[in-house]
């Protein structure tokens, strides 16, 4: 037998206007990625909670998820390692974070190294 609807609200996030001027976020990312000499990126050293393993994480990137993932993808092959992007960060497998931050400096980011 079906669940009987005692009010909208049951319906879950259902909207409908008449108002072509209506605006309704979607949930995706609406975010430009900005030009690389605007790009404030982190370089940082990381083995914590990793087991032991030593990753480089760049952060701070501000654009797009697809602009990220080809960037990423960019950075793994020219340090010929694997890696992952994850909640909006970079993640390198080991420590490349010279040779990061050189390619990132050739191609006008500002990057700044973090810790040690």
């Amino acid at each position: 037998m079906a669940k009987k609807l005692n009010d909208l609200s049951a319906l879950g996030a259902f909207a409908y206007s008449t108002n072509e001027d209506v605006y309704f976020d979607n949930g995706e990312d609406q975010t430009e990625t900005l030009p690389n000499n605007k790009q404030q990126l982190e370089a940082v050293f990381s083995n914590k909670g990793r087991g032991g393993k030593t990753v480089t994480i760049i952060r701070g990137f501000v654009g797009t998820d697809d602009d990220l993932k080809a960037l990423g993808k960019i950075l793994k092959n020219k340090c010929g390692v694997g890696g992952s992007i994850k909640d909006g960060e970079i993640i390198i497998q080991g420590n490349h974070r010279d040779k990061i931050m050189e390619i990132l400096t050739k191609d006008g980011y500002k990057v700044k190294r973090v810790g040690g």
